[in-house]
């Protein structure tokens, strides 16, 4: 359990904390992690980094916190991914493709013409499902953080007023 803490510590508490006294706001802060979660988890295996950046940039969201998150998110994403396809072949009254890791990577590379062709409409699906719950899981988690990372923040200013 303490190494975990201190991985814990070391790896996200730290450079939260690091990005308060550097004048980031509980605001900016809850909305990085808010989205790294969210983007984390969309269901396209590879493109999580450059979906952060197209989004994180325009909206000046906090880079570090927001690839810290996004990385959290990796090993829910894979867990999601079958699900957010599944769930949008239902929605949208398609058959159910056989989604397997292994045979999905042989088949793109023998063939990425036909893997895009039989695979390309499974994974519109599924980023129409992550869409239609991503904005619920961004207020979520936004709401969720947002006062908690104030209350690391206040405790901040009150360790910085009480140093002589």
């Amino acid at each position: 359990m303490n190494g975990d803490a201190s991985l814990w510590r070391r790896w996200v508490l730290n450079p939260i904390l690091q990005q308060l006294t550097q004048g980031a706001t509980p605001h900016k802060i809850a909305q990085a992690i808010a989205f790294g979660l969210t983007l984390g988890i969309f269901p396209i295996i590879g493109s999580t980094t450059l979906l952060t950046l197209i989004v994180g940039i325009p909206m000046k969201l906090n880079q570090s916190v927001l690839q810290i998150f996004k990385t959290i998110a990796y090993p829910l994403q894979w867990f999601l991914v079958l699900g957010f396809y599944r769930t949008g072949e239902t929605l949208y009254g398609a058959p159910h493709l056989t989604l397997s890791i292994p045979n999905m990577i042989e088949r793109f590379f023998a063939e990425p013409g036909l893997f895009f062709r039989d695979y390309g409409m499974t994974s519109i699906y599924g980023i129409t499902v992550w869409s239609l719950v991503a904005p619920l899981l961004i207020a979520v988690l936004y709401f969720g953080t947002r006062p908690l990372i104030q209350g690391l923040s206040e405790q901040l200013t009150r360790r910085r007023h009480a140093t002589p």
